[in-house]
């Protein structure tokens, strides 16, 4: 029997077609390379735009301007009593207006022109020396005050001489003022400490984060309390000892579809429950810390069900084998080893509670909290709610706080997701 043989026209047209397939085979996958190239490229082009106009806008926030002045601590006009209450401000605003030789009109515009470059700190500051050292009444000390934040917005270059000077805030004679001072070596930059040791204030040269800060995180801390316990024994309880019938099922399904409801749905359940219902304290960290627990339950959840699905059976059944029960096995074999994708699922949802905004709006956690609050059930503020109170203040100066208050909340969650990404790679098993 001879092999029939093919004419070689055809074999050159089959191979042909071959080819042409193959090419246009590759040809779509350089394509669909290059379009997730270009997809990652976008991603971290917008990402890179982000960062940068936060961070072009944040950074001037850490650091401020503060003026050192002589001012003569005048007997007649200092309450001795109350240092606290002598109006300090106009009595150097009139001092340094002398000194400098500019004659006042009778309405005393220059000279409040002139006191309002000063913060209102400068009472409390010069209140308090005087207050420790009485003896100071009548010398002339040199006083460090912080400027106002319309006079830290000349000195950052966030306001300058091209705007027409009925649309901006500093004068053109407040600004001669500024630089004079300037130039006479009175204005000293430096860190602004006062952003991360002070709470809240109406003044923004005086507001900091502090206060934010602590609410934060005590409500992490309930959030962690609650959410962490409860969900780990959950996920436990479904993944081994619950019976696979419809009833957990549903469960299931509900824990799945919980994980995807907005967060202000969690916001509206916490006002309703916790507030009108339990009328638990309106804005404050219990409250937050609850309302911030349901929202990490079923995240907590998801996670440890799939830790501990990674566990092979094999480590069950060898539990077993030796003779362990089976609490014995899931708590002393199973768990432990499933512990990173716990800690990393626990981790990486304390982090999304940080960042949440919408819930803390809906339970009060928008007013303005003067100082610093440790306590769980009084009023505090949140990172997330004061960015949002920040950002819709009418002065200029919160807007670069609140664009550095944002670097600092995902300085926090960078850490935290970091955090997370050790804990796994540290105790992560291979099977």
């Amino acid at each position: 029997m001879t092999d029939a043989v093919t004419p070689s026209g055809a074999v050159s047209a089959r191979t042909q077609k071959l080819q042409a397939r193959l090419k246009s085979r590759y040809a779509r996958e350089n394509r669909f390379k290059w379009a997730g190239r270009a997809a990652i490229g976008a991603a971290l082009l917008f990402l890179v735009i982000l960062l940068s106009s936060i961070v072009m806008q944040g950074y001037t926030a850490f650091y401020a301007h503060s003026v050192t002045l002589p001012v003569y601590m005048d007997p007649a006009r200092i309450d001795r009593a109350y240092p606290q209450g002598t109006n300090f401000e106009f009595m150097v605003a009139e001092q340094q207006m002398a000194r400098m030789g500019v004659t006042d009109d009778a309405a005393g515009t220059k000279t409040k022109a002139m006191r309002d470059l000063l913060s209102s700190e400068l009472k409390f500051i010069a209140g308090d020396r005087v207050r420790a050292q009485p003896a100071l009444i009548g010398q002339t000390l040199p006083i460090s005050t912080p400027l106002s934040d319309d006079a830290e917005m000349y000195l950052k270059g966030k306001i300058t001489r091209d705007t027409p000077e009925e649309f901006r805030r500093v004068t053109d004679q407040q600004m001669a003022w500024l630089d004079k001072f300037k130039a006479d070596g009175l204005v000293r930059s430096h860190f602004n400490s006062a952003m991360f040791t002070n709470g809240d204030s109406t003044q923004p040269e005086l507001a900091g984060l502090l206060g934010a800060v602590i609410g934060s995180a005590l409500m992490l801390m309930v959030t962690a309390f609650i959410a962490i316990p409860v969900g780990v024994f959950a996920a436990v309880w479904l993944e081994e000892y619950a019976p696979r019938n419809r009833l957990t099922a549903i469960i299931e399904v509900n824990i799945n579809n919980l994980a995807a409801v907005p967060s202000i749905v969690y916001g509206l359940l916490g006002l309703a429950l916790f507030i009108n219902f339990l009328h638990l304290p309106r804005a404050s960290p219990m409250v937050g810390g609850l309302v911030l627990a349901l929202m990490a339950l079923p995240t907590i959840i998801i996670a440890t069900r799939s830790a501990l699905k990674a566990v092979p059976p094999s480590i069950r059944e060898a539990a077993l084998a030796m003779g362990a029960s089976r609490t014995q096995t899931v708590f002393q074999h199973v768990l432990p080893l499933a512990m990173p994708g716990v800690m990393t699922g626990s981790i990486i949802s304390m982090a999304h509670a940080l960042g949440e905004t919408a819930p803390l709006l809906l339970i009060g956690m928008i007013s303005f909290v003067p100082g610093i609050s440790a306590a769980i059930d009084a009023p505090a503020g949140a990172l997330p709610s004061l960015i949002y109170i920040w950002e819709n203040a009418s002065e200029r100066a919160f807007h670069e706080r609140t664009a550095a208050a944002i670097l600092v909340l995902l300085a926090f969650m960078i850490v935290m997701n970091a955090a997370a990404i050790v804990v796994r790679r540290r105790f992560e098993r291979r099977w």
